[in-house]
């Protein structure tokens, strides 16, 4: 029997006769062409009944079988049939669309609660807006968008806003017949569903069938939201199905929408939090982005004005205003709803008002205190304690069952009256949802949750909820996204501000067992990460110790950990950062990874209001480190030897900044490599200033358009007494013999200097010369010269010899990437077998020679048993010095590193052309040590 959702189309067939149906198949032979498509056999269609048809044209053209059915009426000239099909359809759409607006118009007004005006949250969503209607305009194409924000930041009231808008007919009328809106955390419970069943729940009596909807994929839209709040993770997955009708686990029939395996040509709108963005965006095709920025001043000020009377609301305005941090505060919507709801509170009771503070354990505390009051004031705390412990349970019950929605049997089982839920709903703590409950935030929920431990530390016993031990393992343990706001009011209500607010109300609150709890599960944690490492994202603990912020808590937390790998990944992890670096006294080792799009929202605070998402923009190796802020934070680290910032682009500010930090008394950098950072010769004049007093030893300019005018800068750093400097990395820094003339002097006059690397410079043979009068001269003491590919000849050989016969202190010297013939071969080889010659190591290529100069230092090697001659003779150490860093190498060091380009596809690195590609991938960022 055919399902009943064919019914739609069947029954314009029913109304051909069969002389009508004959020919309507015989057309039906030739009509998929006209839309490409393949035709189904005739034998399949000759002699088949209409309700066999129309399952044959859904299961063949689905998207098509109502275009091609209405043409096909015209041409059996029942063009009757066709109007009235059309005639019927747009009733049926207009239909679902005025259900859509009277429960959208109901939702918006009862349980959506923006404080201004409609005009005026029109003006605050104005880009988000265009945007939106920009983006599905010029495309014709199925489209992914994505409304990202923080949390109560106002993506979800934007997605009821643009439902209701399409219901109304005021947006993307000419794109879409259908939209859907479904928040995906109802689905929680649901283990199996079909798309279609989905879809069936939200029609109206008289709609079209689901296969008439799906006729067209192309004019719906899909609009989802409450990703935050899944309890089961959605990831890439191999065993999606592209059958809307097929009843399958919610996870697949989600994963298949979302991976455009089911219904490929429809358009998505989804609402990302952070705590989702990272785990669905992989899944997307495409997405296009819109940001929902918070509340702008001029914003703020209207919500004040419109929760207030105007004259209040102005005051209340300035006064916001003059506490910065509270304002900041204010630009969430969801925050300043609550501050405002709480200073009204506070008015209401002639109470002086409470000083908010900056974290959000102690707003959402203020917030609930002040609307308690304002009915229990007078009440004893043991009665208060029990009446808002049932609050706690039925919060902490749903978050451990991850349940948002409550009915009348959760309330009565959790002991919540009826009375009781009517001051809830009166203090904003509840709202309704239909016929149900939910909390009016969902950070509400979690703050309960957490008031919960607070209130009954000593007895959890419940079927459902876990003590605080387990409630740390699941959130540090698992990667669930309900668990984010949980970590952060938990550390931030551990405080005794918290408990000082709490105590007169509920009587005794145990603020300090908590924090003992803490600290015992974090030092577990070192421990378990061998060594006490730790692997951090600023969310999982930075931004919890900022919520905190009782400086010995703090530093209690902060002192289990030798080790820290830290990814900074937008400018709210940038600013955490700080705080708790300098609260990390034995951090000896730290890996720092910045994503590329942290610095252009430092630079362009409208970045990313729209934008095409870029999935591996951690991979996007080249950086800029922004003004260098953070040096001020990582170089008074007082472990810190070893800082490394190959490849991150650095300002002549940034580059003032690093200076600047490094004069620090505290600092005690040894080894600085500040490679393929696209410093000027400018810039570095700051850096040889800055390093005349320091302890830096270890020097790496690689990969900088230094020229000579920058080497002449660090040449009179190394002239000065002060300076300690012992290897100095120039290697791709635009040099030409001029530079050699520079550092003859400073070569002279330096005792500390062993190491220098001048390859791949345009040198020539009177820059070698040069620096080979320098190396002649008793004072001199250069252990290694690295002039692998300067350009030079065989002209040079004879001044280099006498070097290898003069310099005691020569031990290394690199001559790879150079032509020599075998006349300026043997004067090298003469040199190497006299007695006074001290050399260990030479650089050269053997098999770039002819077989007898080959011949030549085979015979050099055996007579010179203490002499290597090798062809990249120190690879590992070159790059590693140089601060280069690639997979191959596997070096030991570890430590604070930013993304740089090293080496990528098939890119060479100059002077390893022999070396595969394979082998010379980059590591996607480098690496800085603590020693």
């Amino acid at each position: 029997m055919m399902d009943s959702s064919g019914y739609g189309l069947l029954q314009y067939l029913q109304k051909l006769s069969d002389e009508e149906f004959q020919r309507f198949k015989e057309h039906l032979r030739k009509e998929p062409e006209k839309f490409k498509l393949k035709p189904i056999s005739w034998t399949k269609i000759k002699n088949t009944s209409k309700e066999d048809l129309v399952m044959q044209l859904y299961t063949h053209y689905p998207g098509k079988a109502w275009d091609m059915v209405l043409s096909l009426f015209l041409q059996v000239n029942r063009e009757d049939l066709s109007t009235m099909a059309q005639t019927e359809r747009r009733d049926k759409q207009t239909k679902y669309k005025e259900f859509m607006k009277n429960t959208f118009q109901h939702i918006w007004t009862m349980e959506t609660n923006t404080y201004i005006p409609d005009r005026s949250y029109h003006e605050f969503i104005e880009v988000q807006y265009r945007a939106l209607q920009d983006i599905f305009d010029c495309e014709s194409e199925p489209v992914t968008v994505v409304v990202s924000g923080s949390r109560g930041g106002g993506k979800t009231t934007f997605l009821r806003k643009a439902m209701l808008d399409w219901a109304s007919r005021n947006l993307l009328q000419n794109r879409f017949q259908y939209v859907f809106y479904f928040s995906v955390f109802s689905l929680n419970n649901i283990t199996e569903l079909s798309l279609a069943e989905l879809i069936s729940s939200t029609l109206p009596e008289s709609s079209e069938t689901v296969d008439d909807i799906l006729s067209d994929p192309k004019r719906i839209l899909f609009i989802l939201d409450g990703f935050d709040y899944l309890k089961f993770d959605l990831e890439l997955r191999t065993n999606l199905c592209n059958d809307w009708r097929k009843k399958l686990p919610i996870q697949i029939v989600l994963s298949s929408l979302l991976q455009k395996i089911m219904l490929p040509e429809c358009s998505l709108l989804l609402e990302l939090g952070n705590a989702s963005l990272s785990n669905i965006i992989p899944l997307l095709q495409y997405p296009r982005e819109i940001i929902m920025s918070g509340f702008s001043e001029q914003t703020i000020e209207i919500y004040c004005v419109s929760f207030f009377n105007t004259q209040t609301g102005v005051e209340i305005f300035k006064n916001l205003k003059s506490i910065k941090p509270l304002f900041n505060l204010c630009r969430c919507p969801h925050l300043c709803w609550m501050i405002c709801s709480t200073i009204k509170w506070q008015y209401e009771r002639r109470e002086v008002a409470s000083r908010f503070g900056r974290t959000l354990g102690l707003l959402y505390t203020i917030f609930m205190v002040s609307a308690f009051k304002s009915t229990y004031a007078r009440n004893p705390s043991k009665q208060n304690r029990a009446r808002i412990r049932t609050l706690c349970t039925l919060a902490v019950e749903g978050m451990w069952k991850q349940v948002y929605v409550f009915d009348s049997d959760d309330l009565r089982r959790n002991g919540i009256s009826e009375s009781d839920k009517k001051v809830w709903l009166r203090m904003k703590f509840l709202q309704n949802q239909g016929s149900n409950i939910v909390f009016y935030h969902s950070t509400l929920q979690w703050y309960f949750a957490v008031l919960f431990y607070f209130l009954q530390y000593k007895d959890t016993r419940h079927p459902v909820i876990g003590n605080l031990a387990q409630l740390l393992g699941e959130i540090y343990a698992h990667k669930q996204n309900q668990w984010f706001h949980t970590r952060i009011l938990l550390f931030g209500m551990a405080t005794e501000q918290v408990n000082s607010l709490l105590e007169p109300c509920f009587g005794c609150i145990s603020s300090k067992e908590v924090r003992q709890e803490i600290i015992r599960y974090i030092k577990s944690l070192s421990q378990q990460e061998c060594n006490e490492k730790l692997v951090v994202h600023p969310q999982n603990l930075f931004f919890c110790i900022l919520d905190n912020q009782e400086e010995r808590f703090v530093r209690q937390l902060m002192d289990r950990f030798e080790e820290m790998t830290v990814d900074i990944s937008d400018v709210d992890d940038m600013s955490a950062t700080p705080y708790c670096l300098h609260r990390a006294p034995k951090v000896k080792n730290l890996h720092l990874h910045i994503q590329k799009r942290v610095f252009l929202e430092i630079h362009d605070p409208e970045y990313g209001d729209l934008e095409l998402f870029k999935l591996d923009q951690k991979c996007s190796f080249t950086t800029n480190f922004g003004d260098g802020l953070l040096f001020c934070t990582f170089l008074h680290l007082p472990h810190l030897k070893y800082m490394n910032l190959y490849g991150t682009n650095l300002s002549n500010d940034a580059v003032e900044r690093l200076c600047s930090a490094l004069k620090f008394s505290t600092c005690g950098v040894e080894e600085l490599l500040l490679g393929k950072c696209d410093i000027s010769s400018e810039a570095c004049g700051i850096i040889a200033a800055s390093l005349i007093n320091s302890e830096v030893k270890h020097l790496s300019l690689v990969e900088n358009p230094l020229k000579n005018k920058g080497v002449m800068s660090l040449c009179e750093m190394l002239k000065d007494p002060s300076c300690v400097l012992e290897s100095l990395m120039l290697s791709y820094c635009c040099l030409t013999f001029i530079a050699c003339g520079h550092l003859y002097e400073a070569l002279l006059s330096n005792e500390h200097l062993s190491l220098l690397d001048l390859g791949s410079n345009f040198l020539e043979d009177t820059g070698v010369n040069l620096l080979c009068e320098a190396l002649k001269d008793p004072n001199c003491t250069l252990k290694e010269l690295w002039l692998d590919m300067c350009d030079f000849t065989s002209d040079c050989c004879e001044d280099l010899a006498l070097v290898l016969t003069t310099c005691n202190t020569l031990k290394s010297l690199n001559l790879d990437w150079n032509a020599f013939d075998h006349s300026g071969l043997e004067m090298l080889c003469k040199a190497l077998n006299h007695k006074a010659c001290n050399l260990e190591v030479l650089g050269l290529d053997k098999s770039l020679f002819s077989e007898e100069s080959q011949t030549l230092l085979q015979a050099v090697e055996k007579k010179n048993k203490n002499l290597k001659v090798l062809h990249f003779p120190w690879l590992k150490e070159e790059l590693e010095k140089r601060g280069v860093r690639l997979k191959l190498l596997e070096v030991e060091r570890a430590g604070i590193g930013f993304p740089g380009t090293v080496v990528t596809g098939n890119n060479e690195l100059p002077g390893m052309k022999s070396l595969p590609p394979e082998s010379t991938r980059s590591t996607g960022g480098t690496v800085t040590s603590l020693v």
